[in-house]
């Protein structure tokens, strides 16, 4: 009978198969300090780290597409990211460009409304997602905790909002005044 061992040892995807992307204490430690999970405790961040599925990207990989169910939440372990969305055929926007301990995706943990971007990876990336039905078990299970994700998102979400309306406001206003000039 072979010995498997050394085959299994020289072949790249054997090795890499079941390998873990990220160590659980360095994700813990990036978890502990975004403001998304900045209530909870390290037994919380504990749970969390069971939801929790690790991805890997390679550069200039679609992460989503503009389009798709949204699905989960993103947070980026090591690499880069950009949000893109496309106006028609020919025109393509980037609106953000996220690093290393910045996450994305957010919206798709609180509604079923599909991606209204798309995500692309500009580097070899590792992503930490939590999908939304993983989420809903969670809070189903541990209802505490889950109210502490929801709150954090909703404050995320709160403070991007303002910063829109900020940055609209100061766009009508330079309208407004373009306008007048104009005349």
């Amino acid at each position: 009978m072979q010995d498997l061992k050394p085959v299994i040892k020289s072949s790249s995807f054997w090795a890499n198969l079941f390998k873990q992307t990220t160590h659980r204490g360095q994700l813990k430690d990036m978890l502990s300090i975004m403001p998304l999970f900045s209530e909870f405790t390290s037994r919380d961040l504990d749970l969390l780290l069971t939801i929790i599925h690790n991805r890997a990207y390679a550069a200039n990989e679609y992460i989503f597409y503009q389009g798709d169910p949204g699905i989960g939440l993103y947070i980026i372990i090591e690499g880069e990211v950009i949000i893109e969305r496309q106006l028609d055929k020919e025109h393509k926007y980037m609106l953000s460009r996220f690093i290393t301990g910045d996450f994305f995706g957010e919206l798709a943990l609180l509604d079923d409304d599909g991606r209204s971007a798309s995500a692309i990876a500009t580097s070899n990336s590792k992503l930490a997602v939590i999908f939304k039905p993983d989420l809903d078990e969670f809070i189903a299970k541990y209802p505490k905790k889950g109210i502490k994700i929801i709150r954090g998102i909703s404050q995320i979400v709160a403070t991007r909002l303002r910063s829109i309306n900020d940055d609209f406001f100061t766009l009508y206003v330079q309208s407004i005044n373009r306008i007048k000039e104009e005349k």
